[in-house]
């Protein structure tokens, strides 16, 4: 039940492709050459067209030597990355500042590398970009050529309304940026834990289906080791009839001894393969007695309760989703658990619930309202169990897979003056005896 280790899920390396960025540089520079003609053909306001077309152009120029020097699906590393969308930046700022700077209504489309880097690119490099893009702003606020205009007199704006432009770009290109970015590291993150679920309970589905290879290779070995037995045995009671050597005997003896081993053991494979085979059924009790049994040489007592019901229990296909997710709660209870950890189970004709209890500190209300979410723990950095806390990624996978097998997980506190977490697990009864194979909790 241990969580996935840290090197596997923890801060990912991101990178981009270079056909990405190079896209978007060819789409700018398409929507660039577009603009400068319509402004200067079709509004017939005056733009110096020369220097714009060749800032343009040197643009272009670059995004041919990077698609002839490397393969368009090459990924980019950060700080490369980061290097094209600054030189987009500069870019904007120049033709800003031969068209009328942030008087110019195109001046918001700072934000557009900035939040590229936001959702591809690291925490400090798009803050970089943030830093970079307001300084541009704040140059083009000063420097910058009158903005091309159709009247005798060149459109002055008033001073109070330029400051407030160059406010609102700089609060844009914080807010957005850092929106952004929110958005998907928590999109990120959730990505993460589904993969981590989905390796979890492929290594579970592994190992219950150990049991059912160890029974065919129980009943395909069986045969011929009965061969052996009886053989063997034929040998030995034809060696003493015919008087042979004692050597010969002896070898006879141990060639059966060994084969009658052979055959025990595999006869209690076979039992144990019976009572757990992934095609088999298990009984309610079965399910809850396989997810307490690790837990009771701990040193925590573990108190386990089954009502009776005048309906008959209920009974399912070993299913390693519900394994692993109410061992996994299980094994939090008993890490936070103080003497005692208690497991209620009930049901009746069309409801199955489990509830496992601690008396332990209980769940901060804080978490409370969060319990579930990937890389969320309880655990404080001075708790001595901290080092067993992993990514936070438990509770996460066990409520993910049982809530993927129809079960309602939730998480409360004893009410006071009882202390400690409990978690209650409810299946309609239906959906828990249907869950007959595993691979549906994939689905």
């Amino acid at each position: 039940m241990s969580d996935v280790a840290d090197t596997v899920f923890r801060q990912p390396r991101r990178y981009v492709r270079l056909d990405t960025i190079l896209r978007l540089r060819w789409l700018a520079a398409l929507g660039q050459l577009t603009t400068i003609f319509v402004v200067s053909e079709g509004l017939d306001f005056e733009v110096p067209v020369i220097p714009c077309v060749v800032i343009i152009g040197l643009s272009c120029a670059l995004n041919l030597a990077l698609q002839t020097a490397f393969n368009p699906v090459h990924r980019l590393e950060p700080r490369y990355a980061a290097a094209l969308l600054a030189l987009n930046i500069a870019e904007l700022a120049a033709l800003l500042a031969l068209t009328g700077g942030l008087q110019n209504p195109f001046s918001f489309l700072f934000l557009a590398p900035v939040l590229i880097s936001a959702t591809a690119l690291p925490t400090r490099i798009t803050l970089a970009l943030v830093i970079f893009a307001a300084a541009c702003v704040t140059v083009l606020g000063f420097y910058h050529l009158p903005l091309p205009w159709n009247g005798d007199e060149p459109l002055v704006l008033p001073p109070t309304y330029m400051i407030a432009v160059w406010i609102s770009i700089v609060l844009a290109l914080s807010i957005t940026s850092l929106y952004a970015f929110q958005v998907t590291e928590e999109a990120r993150k959730l990505s993460d834990a589904l993969a981590a679920t989905e390796l979890v309970l492929t290594r579970e589905q592994h190992l219950t289906q150990i049991d059912g290879l160890a029974a065919a290779a129980a009943h395909e070995l069986g045969t011929p080791l009965s061969t052996i037995f009886l053989i063997s045995r034929e040998l030995e009671q034809a060696i003493q009839t015919n008087g042979f050597d004692d050597h010969a005997r002896g070898d006879l003896k141990t060639l059966r001894e060994q084969a009658q081993r052979c055959r025990e053991i595999l006869a209690k494979i076979t039992q144990l393969s019976s009572e757990g085979a992934p095609f088999d059924q298990m009984p309610l009790s079965t399910l809850i007695e396989e997810a307490v049994a690790p837990h009771r040489d701990f040193g925590i007592a573990i108190k386990v309760r089954i009502a009776l019901a005048q309906d008959p229990e209920p009974v399912l296909a070993r299913n390693p989703a519900i394994l692993y997710g109410v061992g996994n709660i299980m094994e939090n209870a008993v890490d936070f658990a103080r003497e005692r950890v208690e497991v209620n189970a009930w049901w009746n004709a069309t409801t199955v619930e489990i509830n496992i209890s601690d008396d332990g500190p209980g769940i901060p209300p804080d978490i409370l309202k969060r319990i579930g979410e990937p890389y969320l723990t309880r655990r404080r950095s001075g708790d001595p169990q901290g080092e067993r806390g992993g990514l936070g990624l438990g509770v996460f996978i066990a409520r993910t897979l049982l809530e993927r097998t129809g079960a309602k997980v939730s998480f409360t506190n004893r009410i006071f003056p009882d202390h400690g977490a409990v978690v209650t697990i409810v299946w309609p009864r239906d959906s828990f005896e249907t869950l007959d194979v595993p691979a549906t909790a994939l689905q």
